[in-house]
């Protein structure tokens, strides 16, 4: 089922399927609703309802009210929306990326509405935080000015091994391609950098909902560094952190076996 969520000044996009206890999706910056589970119908199979929606500005949602309105704290407010207009007191939450740092904003404020924590590749760490914006700046203005081919090749793969560099430019061009306001996009890829869902690490030590974090290995995706999805296990107690073996695909792209693992996550959650 395909309906529409209004958030702050935005019209979100959401997608549901099955029925049962609930599990809520976040995707990344510059992805969509459909690039974090990658397609897999486990959870529902496994006796969930599951909620998917594009972020403000991302997939068929509307962009933000302005350029700047991409902050954690608005990102946030449209994930209360979500669960307000779905009758959700409480939900397994499961974020990527900028969704991961999303959900732990939305835990630290609402730890009430909080059953369960899927952190997909968290990449934020408080320190540092200026010196990664040229990046993010570089993929803005590639974007804009150059639309699809101007982000690709604005896009730094010099971490990234040979043999995923190819399936890295087809995802990008593929995410891309989704969207049906790519300067909206351009606008979140430059403000979002700018926010911060936490100013400590130690902060997430407040966290108390079961947690699963999901890394990385950096050959593949050098972004979203493997340091920093432990640093968050290390914060959050009683963390649980996966990472894919040695050489293989990274596990936040097997959309199957990372919904296995959170369906494990989702059936531990305390108070039902």
């Amino acid at each position: 089922m395909r309906r529409v969520v209004q958030g702050a000044g935005v019209a979100l996009d959401l997608e549901e399927s099955g029925d049962g206890p609930p599990v809520v999706c976040l995707h990344g910056l510059s992805a969509t609703h459909r690039y974090v589970l990658m397609g897999s119908r486990a959870l529902e199979r496994a006796g969930h309802r599951v909620l998917l929606y594009d972020a403000r500005g991302h997939g068929g949602s509307s962009p933000a009210p302005s350029p700047e309105d991409y902050s954690y704290d608005a990102l946030a407010g449209d994930l209360l929306a979500v669960l307000d207009s779905s009758a959700i007191e409480r939900a397994v939450l499961v974020g990527a990326s900028m969704g991961a740092h999303t959900i732990a904003r939305f835990a630290l404020e609402s730890p009430e509405r909080v059953a369960g924590l899927g952190l997909i590749t968290p990449a934020y760490e408080p320190a540092g935080l200026e010196g990664r914006l040229e990046s993010w700046d570089a993929l803005a203005d590639g974007l804009r000015d150059g639309g699809i081919d101007g982000f690709v090749d604005a896009y730094d793969l010099t971490g990234v091994a040979d043999r995923w560099r190819e399936t890295m430019i087809t995802v990008m061009r593929q995410r891309l391609a989704a969207h049906a306001h790519l300067d909206a996009v351009a606008d979140a890829l430059r403000a979002v950098p700018r926010s911060r869902p936490f100013d400590r690490l130690d902060e997430l030590a407040e966290v108390r909902a079961p947690t699963l974090i999901v890394g990385s290995r950096d050959d593949a995706d050098p972004t979203h560094p493997l340091a920093t999805a432990r640093l968050w296990a290390d914060a959050i107690p009683g963390a649980r952190l996966v990472v894919e073996e040695a050489g293989r695909s990274p596990l936040a792209w097997q959309g199957g076996q990372l919904s296995r693992a959170l369906a494990g996550l989702a059936a531990a959650r305390p108070g039902g």
